[in-house]
């Protein structure tokens, strides 16, 4: 698995270099994430992520990102949380200088999850309260996400390979214009361990007068920090 691994990621950069070329530096753009989860009892998880975004394959920033938050189940597969983000906010100025802006967002959220078979679907609505500066403004935005997780393995196969789609419309509580964006990810995740997986992805985000395009590489790992009974 590890050897496929390896022989993918550059085959994947190696298909979007010439891409990458022939764009303009707003319409495609590189997404690397990391996210873990942990959980903390039996009720409680902890998230936290940290995401880098690039206008090229990797070293001109466009965006840095860590958050963390936690959740409690009151029900099943119903989870409200807590938590914040810090955000270091890149982009280009018309005369192409760098403008560089840093956001604090705390956020609430609820998270109902559910299954249809074997693929397992997730709703998520949150409530960001964001806290930009240069210049200093304060935005309330609302996030609603559904994701959709498909196995590509028979029943009963240990899973190896699994499909990913996702839609996220985001509103600002604005009047003169409340559409901030509508983001489309589709993908595949590659299991490398029992609580590890490389996702590959396409992400499309449409905003008001413009369009940007990333190509998608993350890795997730999931931890157990429950004190064990002795």
């Amino acid at each position: 698995m590890k050897r496929i691994l390896f022989k993918l990621i550059p085959l994947f950069l190696l298909f979007l270099a010439p891409v990458f070329q022939a764009q303009s530096r707003d319409n495609y753009n590189m997404w690397f994430q990391y996210l873990m989860s942990a959980k903390l009892t039996d009720k409680n998880t902890l998230t936290s992520l940290a995401q880098y975004r690039s206008f090229d394959l990797a070293l001109d920033t466009r965006l840095f990102l860590v958050n963390a938050y936690i959740d409690h189940e009151v029900a099943n597969g119903i989870k409200p949380a807590a938590g914040a983000m810090f955000l270091i906010l890149e982009s280009y100025n018309s005369d192409g200088s760098k403008k560089i802006r840093y956001e604090k967002r705390p956020f609430q959220q609820v998270t109902m999850e559910n299954n249809i078979g074997r693929t397992s679907i997730s709703n998520r609505l949150r409530v960001e309260e964001r806290f930009i500066n240069n210049p200093d403004e304060f935005v309330v935005r609302l996030r609603y996400l559904i994701s959709v997780k498909i196995p590509f393995n028979k029943k009963g196969e240990k899973e190896k390979l699994y499909g990913i789609l996702k839609n996220e419309i985001r509103m600002n509580m604005v009047k003169d214009e409340p559409f901030d964006s509508n983001r489309i990810t589709a993908g595949i995740g590659i299991k490398t361990g029992k609580n590890s997986a490389l996702e590959l992805a396409f992400i499309n985000q449409l905003e008001t007068g413009k369009t940007s395009n990333y190509a998608y590489i993350g890795f997730r790992n999931s931890f157990d920090w429950r004190k064990k009974n002795k």
